[in-house]
């Protein structure tokens, strides 16, 4: 009889984990470049010292990855938005810790410091490193990358480059997304620069989230939810029916 409870315990709590992942996904459809988790489902075999130990088969979540379809494009013709030119570029950028990190959010922005980050707070890589902006009249970023500035009291006709956008492929490698949104090569380490890369200035791409297909999703994982919910009731049930067959008469 445990074995049924232990099981259908695990279906429960895994499916409680999969609907914060897809609450998640409908959380961020507005979010700028986000991409949307992908989780999955399989079955743990226990293996040890015993019958009862590999009977037993709970079940497990992960969220594996996420969908690296792009996004729809969004004209904003703001010239510090920038769309990355299809969907293996990523944009390094500077994470928390202060490992390369990659995303696709091109909402940038000069901080009060000087340096140039996302919309989210994380720093622009460049082709030489962080990204910092000098006191200026107007900054341009071109389809390559390069990011070039007119100085204050500076003739617009002569702007002077700063660096250019390090935006690397994913083609091939081995990345992951962290808890941060961002795009990291799994056990360390960092992508070359794609001297082929092209963006798209003036432009965003918006969230690949289909409000469609998650909220089915959201509705299927319930369903299942109540399946392994009824599960725990049946096996009550059965265990209250056997401990009345050993009752002694009165």
């Amino acid at each position: 009889m445990d074995k049924l409870v232990y099981t259908a315990a695990t279906g429960l709590r895994a499916h409680m984990a999969a609907q914060a992942a897809i609450a998640n996904n409908m959380a961020n459809v507005s979010t700028i470049g986000f991409r949307a988790d992908r989780v999955v489902f399989d079955q743990i075999q226990l293996k040890g010292g015993g019958t009862q130990l590999e009977a037993r088969s709970p079940t497990s979540e992960e969220v594996t990855d996420a969908d690296r379809t792009a996004g729809a494009l969004q004209q904003t013709g703001r010239g510090l938005d920038v769309a990355l030119t299809g969907a293996d570029s990523w944009l390094a950028v500077q994470a928390s810790d202060g490992t390369e990190s990659y995303t696709r959010r091109g909402d940038l922005e000069v901080a009060p410091s000087g340096v140039l980050q996302t919309g989210d707070g994380f720093v622009v890589q460049g082709q030489s490193g962080p990204i910092t902006v000098p006191p200026h009249e107007s900054l341009s970023i071109a389809s390559d990358g390069t990011v070039s500035i007119v100085p204050q009291g500076g003739d617009a006709k002569n702007p002077q480059v700063l660096d250019r956008l390090k935006v690397v492929s994913t083609k091939g490698t081995d990345t992951v997304k962290g808890l941060d949104n961002l795009l990291k090569v799994r056990d360390g380490g960092t992508l070359p620069a794609d001297l082929d890369a092209k963006v798209t200035a003036g432009a965003l791409e918006g969230s690949n989230v289909n409000m469609t297909q998650a909220l089915v999703d959201m509705i299927e994982n319930q369903r299942s939810y109540e399946v392994q919910a009824n599960m725990m009731k049946e096996a009550k049930s059965m265990d209250e029916s056997a401990a009345s067959l050993m009752r002694l008469p009165s």
